[in-house]
Formats: structure tokens, C-alpha cells, sequence
């Protein structure tokens, strides 16, 4: 739920985002920063509302349901219980949800080398390194709903590497000035930074020993 909800790649990409929005001449800090607080924010509430929309529906209408470990399962019991219209929309949204996380990862990555590395990469390039990988497992892997729970092991794993160096870094007057973060923030960092990594070393145990 947290590597669905939180992104860490989508959440760097809104500061490119913003700078993009508005006009060179409009680009002063405090208006990127109010910009960039409010795009993440409404991300996270609509992605957080779905997610967990997502959950209570499966609970109350599939619960005790055999065989929904699996998308083929889990769309069969969906049909069953809510009708072929909400089974069709369920399909639907998975296909749309794999093309936007593969867009945003994308346009992430290639965002991030820009700024970081100063390396651009040709799209067609971009969507082959992307989309190659992920079409191979899926073709070679024997239970496609494994590989998908294994991919959003490992994109929640990818949050503490996001949010330690965030939090790292917000806190230095070096780095941002009289935007610094106070000591309250610094605080609340540090307790969501240590929550998230125990909750996904549970997750990791869970996974893969359990």
C-alpha cells in the first residue's frame, strides 16, 4: 500500500513537473515550492482515497472468496459478485494503471538522469529499457500475480532510499536556505523514516520467509 500510494519517483517528478507549468519568468522559488506542496499533496489523497476504495471493496464483496490470489481469480470473483460491467471497469483499470506507472516511472527516471546526471536518452530507448524487462518476466515467469506482488515488494523497498536522502537533505540551510525544515519536521521525519523501513523489513519477511 505504501509503494502504490507513495511513489517515490512520481513525488521527485512533480518538482520537473511544476518547472514546466509555469513560465521561466513566473519561476521563483516560493511559487515552485507552494506549486510542488500542492500537486503531491492532491496526488497522494487521490492515489491514498483509490487504493484504499480499492481494499474496502474487495473486502466486503470477496471476502472468503477462493482464488483471488491471482488476477484471474480475483477478476472472475469481481464478475461473480458485482456483475460483468464492474469486471469489464476492473480490467480496464488494470490496463490503465500499468501504462500510467510505466509513463510516470519513464518520465521519472529520464527527469531525474537529466538533473542529476545530466544524461538524456532517447524516448524510443526510454520505453524499450522500461517495458522490455517487465514483457520478458511476464512471459517467462510461471504466476504473473507473484511477479506482480514481487514488483510492489520491491517499489515499496525503494521509499526508504527516497525519503532518507529527502530528509537528509531538507534539513541542511546549505542545501535550502530559510526553507530548511524545523525541528519539528525534522523529528516527524526521522519517526516516519525509521516506521517505514521496520514496515518493510516486516514486509520482506512476510514475503519471502512466511
Amino acid at each position: 500500500m505504501l509503494g502504490a500510494t507513495v511513489m517515490p519517483h512520481a513525488i521527485y517528478l512533480h518538482s520537473s513537473l511544476v518547472n514546466h507549468r509555469f513560465p521561466e519568468k513566473k519561476r521563483n522559488l516560493t511559487v515552485l515550492l507552494r506549486a510542488t506542496k500542492h500537486d503531491v499533496v492532491w496526488a497522494l489523497v487521490a492515489a491514498g482515497t483509490i487504493n484504499i476504495a480499492l481494499l474496502l471493496l474487495a473486502a466486503s464483496a470477496l471476502g472468503g472468496v477462493p482464488g483471488t490470489d491471482s488476477i484471474e481469480g480475483a477478476h472472475a470473483a469481481i464478475e461473480a459478485a458485482l456483475g460483468p460491467v464492474i469486471g469489464f471497469i476492473f480490467a480496464i483499470g488494470l490496463l490503465a494503471s500499468g501504462l500510467a506507472s510505466t509513463s510516470v516511472g519513464a518520465y521519472a527516471g529520464s527527469e531525474i538522469m537529466a538533473g542529476l546526471l545530466h544524461v538524456r536518452i532517447p524516448v524510443v530507448w526510454r520505453r524499450a529499457i522500461t517495458l522490455v524487462p517487465a514483457l520478458i518476466l511476464v512471459w517467462l515467469y510461471p504466476d504473473p500475480s507473484w511477479a506482480l506482488v514481487l514488483s510492489q515488494v520491491a517499489l515499496s523497498f525503494g521509499i526508504p532510499f527516497a525519503i532518507i536522502p529527502l530528509a537528509s537533505f531538507t534539513r541542511k540551510a546549505e542545501v535550502m536556505g530559510k526553507w530548511k525544515d524545523g525541528t519539528a519536521m525534522r523529528w516527524a521525519m526521522s519517526i516516519i523514516s525509521l516506521l517505514i523501513v521496520a514496515l518493510n523489513l516486516l514486509l520482506i519477511y512476510l514475503t519471502f520467509i512466511e
